[in-house]
This record gives C-alpha cells, structure tokens and sequence, in this order.
C-alpha cells in the first residue's frame, strides 16, 4: 500500500487534527518506513511458529470465586436517609 499526500490528509481529517506541510510530509514518510517494515516482517519464514499471547509465558493466576459478604441489604439500607420497599429514596433529579 503507498501512502499518499491524500491518504495523509483524510487521515488527518478521520483524528480530526491540523497538520502543517512540513508534518504531513514528515508523517507520509514515517507511515511508509513502517509499513515497509511489516513488509520486511511478513517475508519472515514463521512455518512451525506457534503464536504467542505473552512473550514471557506469564500465564492468569485464576481463583475460586467466593460469596465474602451474605445479604448486606438490610446493613446497607439501615445507612439511608429514607428507604421503600426495599430501595433507597433519592431526591428527583428532574419533573
């Protein structure tokens, strides 16, 4: 893919930012090294390499998920200025 002057300008448009000449040559070039590079990286023989989803095998610690705290309602409801059946009263925020 080649990155053009037009390219750089709906880009510049899409993240809504204001370039000056200078930068958007300056980012014409900068986007075409890296894409030259992942083309570098795509001529690489990956045959038989398994993918990775952390480079340094660090794998989640998972555990058992446990009930800390039983039925608090009525603790928490004890704390509120005003309740109804079951819920706390709030102000009206709006008519």
């Amino acid at each position: 893919m080649e990155i053009t002057k037009e390219l750089v300008q709906y880009l510049e448009s899409l993240g809504r930012l204001e370039l000056s000449p200078e930068d958007e040559e300056r980012t014409q070039k900068d986007l075409s090294d890296i894409l030259g590079y992942i083309d570098q990286l795509s001529e690489l023989d990956t045959e038989g390499v398994e993918p990775l989803s952390h480079v340094t095998g660090v794998s989640n610690i998972m555990r058992e998920d446990k009930i800390a705290n039983d039925d608090m309602r009525d603790a928490v409801l004890s704390n509120a200025p005003e309740t109804k059946d079951g819920t706390i009263l709030v102000p009206k925020t709006f008519d």
